[in-house]
């Protein structure tokens, strides 16, 4: 428990006995950060004023009067409605000094909880690299997963690989039909078709995308094609060996393409479980006689089963939630029922990351669970996707920057930044940093944004190595570096009566908080919350080095080397939690 936990329950005390003074007692009330400059903590009165039949500011005076200042609380006060809180400021250096020493690393984070979490997130499509217009799925659900671990609890994240449905199966028969040279060609014809916004990259995934594309012409103009990428199909559903490994083999080659993509943002994934799985070992087939045999199940004229939701809140044409095919076979629906039950055997609790467009998916999903007698149900992370100046993202039309092309314009433009900042680098170190910024830039600038609003992807916000950036707290960081390697041997000093600027003050108030946003930014799944802070955090750091004298200041200067300290091991965990480096140059 941190100081601000004790601040908390100190108010919460002290509001408590305050409203019981007053003949009120049991009401609920909301203790909050203050976005008030030169507050700490506020209880906003208005959600009283109903139980208490009085105006907000009138309790608020009220209560201001019956509170003292003690133990933690400095200052009390009643302004426009809210009771506002200040915190000693003494007891604040200290203790946060002090624990950010003691812990290291490892300040902010929580005990362990003992709650089991499972993160499925990117879960692409293997029949083509992923693209911007995605990219933010991996980014936060990856995010999301450090942020839990450091709440404390144990998280497995995972890919759910699709390798059942026509698109992987005419891959499948593409890269075993189609000729490299033809492959080749398509490709040369497709960038003529599309002009510049796509660039084909030597890459197993990309090449690989070319053979699906001729398999789809051929599929639409041969009869015989289509007979055989049908017969394929009917085998894998009906549970044949061979057809599922020489599929699967398909879909793990594409991995490797997307792991190594992913591996260049720092989002590597625990766990990848197979769709075709669930037909294998008949968990599928499992799920559909329980909803067979559900009160809500039905078929319609031709044979398919279906569950009818409407009395789940499900409205219109969507209250049909079909389960099989008219022939019995399972659909990706089923099989996706079948892959929740099975997690749900491995966690607590689950949340999946998904495009805006899984909304109604996700409610039929967790119907479905319902009607099956499930007490828990996933938890659902939903996010905008990405578009461009011109529009919303589209590989037929060709207007599409993949993520490898994204992550590599990153990486040339920081080198080009770094080189005009650090001339006489060495050429090795310069691209070694350029890597390091250039991830930097493109997570931070996605992250940063809430998950569920719109987001237009601009190069020179991404790239941006000034202000609200991931360079820029990178940036931050090596300069705390700098500093501590300048300044050689120092001791320790946490005494409080030296910190007297406004802005170190300020700053240790920040660093106060980092376990508070870490819990919001896990618990609550505000991942956006991150970024935000290690930019307030950055542009603190920044104001206190600009404001005071630190490595020339006599009797303050371990004091103030000590906070630098404490800063920069701050700073360097927001980084590694939002999937950064922390270099200690640039």
């Amino acid at each position: 428990m941190t100081i601000t936990d004790d601040f908390q329950n100190e108010i919460r005390e002290k509001v408590s006995a305050a409203l019981k003074d007053m003949g009120s007692e049991g009401i609920d009330f909301v203790v909050e950060s203050s976005t008030m400059e030169g507050v700490d903590m506020a209880v906003p009165c208005f959600p009283l004023a109903k139980a208490l039949r009085n105006a907000p500011q009138a309790i608020a005076d009220d209560l201001a009067s019956r509170i003292q200042p003690a133990g933690l609380i400095a200052k009390v006060a009643s302004v426009n409605g809210f009771l506002n809180f200040n915190i000693d400021p003494e007891a604040l250096i200290k203790s946060t000094l002090d624990e950010i020493i003691r812990c290291g690393p490892c300040y902010g984070s929580m005990p362990k909880s003992g709650i089991r979490y499972n993160v499925e997130h990117t879960s692409t499509n293997p029949t083509g690299p992923i693209h911007v217009g995605r990219a933010r799925n991996p980014i936060i659900g990856d995010t999301l997963a450090r942020c839990l671990k450091r709440c404390g609890h144990d998280v497995t994240t995972e890919y759910y690989v699709n390798d059942v449905g026509k698109q992987v199966v005419v891959l499948t028969w593409g890269v075993n039909n189609v000729s490299d040279e033809e492959a080749a060609k398509n490709s040369e014809e497709h960038m003529k078709e599309i002009g510049q916004n796509e660039k084909e990259r030597d890459k197993t995934d990309h090449r690989l995308v070319a053979k699906y594309r001729v398999a789809n012409k051929l599929m639409e103009s041969d009869p015989a094609v289509q007979e055989e990428i049908s017969d394929m199909m009917r085998r894998f559903e009906q549970g044949d060996k061979e057809v599922i490994d020489t599929v699967r083999h398909t879909a793990e080659i594409m991995l490797d393409g997307l792991r190594e993509t992913l591996g260049q943002i720092n989002v590597v994934l625990d766990r990848y479980t197979w769709e075709s799985q669930y037909i294998a070992d008949g968990s599928a087939k499992a799920i559909v006689e329980k909803l067979k045999a559900s009160k809500y199940a039905g078929q319609t004229d031709d044979g398919a089963w279906y569950v009818d939701l409407k009395d789940f809140g499900v409205q219109g044409k969507n209250t049909k939630f079909t389960f099989t095919r008219s022939d019995g076979t399972t659909l990706y629906t089923t099989r996706d029922l079948a892959y929740h039950q099975d997690k749900f055997t491995r966690a607590d609790r689950l949340i999946d990351v998904l495009g805006e467009d899984q909304k109604l998916g996700s409610k039929q999903l967790c119907s479905a669970l319902e009607i099956m007698g499930f007490d828990k149900l996933p938890d659902a992370l939903f996010y905008a996707f990405v578009s461009l100046p011109e529009g919303k993202m589209s590989t037929r039309k060709g207007v599409v920057v993949y993520l490898d092309d994204l992550i590599d314009e990153a990486v040339a433009r920081a080198y080009e930044e770094i080189k005009k900042r650090r001339e006489g680098m060495s050429e090795e170190k310069m691209m070694e940093i350029a890597k390091v910024v250039g991830v930097a830039a493109v997570r931070f600038n996605i992250i940063r944004v809430q998950p569920e609003k719109q987001f237009v992807f601009k190069w020179e916000d991404a790239l941006n190595f000034d202000g609200n950036s991931g360079p820029y707290l990178q940036y931050v960081h090596a300069r705390a570096c700098t500093m501590l390697k300048k300044a050689g041997e120092f001791e320790h000093d946490t005494d409080a009566s030296k910190f007297v600027e406004p802005s170190e003050i300020n700053l240790i108030k920040i660093l106060s908080k980092y376990e508070e946003v870490l819990r919001m930014a896990g618990d609550e799944k505000k991942v956006h919350m991150l970024p935000a802070y290690g930019h307030e955090l950055a542009s603190a750091f920044n104001q206190y080095y600009a404001a005071v004298s630190i490595l020339n200041s006599n009797d303050k200067r371990n004091a103030r080397l000590t906070l630098v300290e404490c800063a920069k091991t701050v700073l360097a965990d927001v980084l590694d939690c939002l999937g950064m480096g922390a270099p200690e140059e640039m």
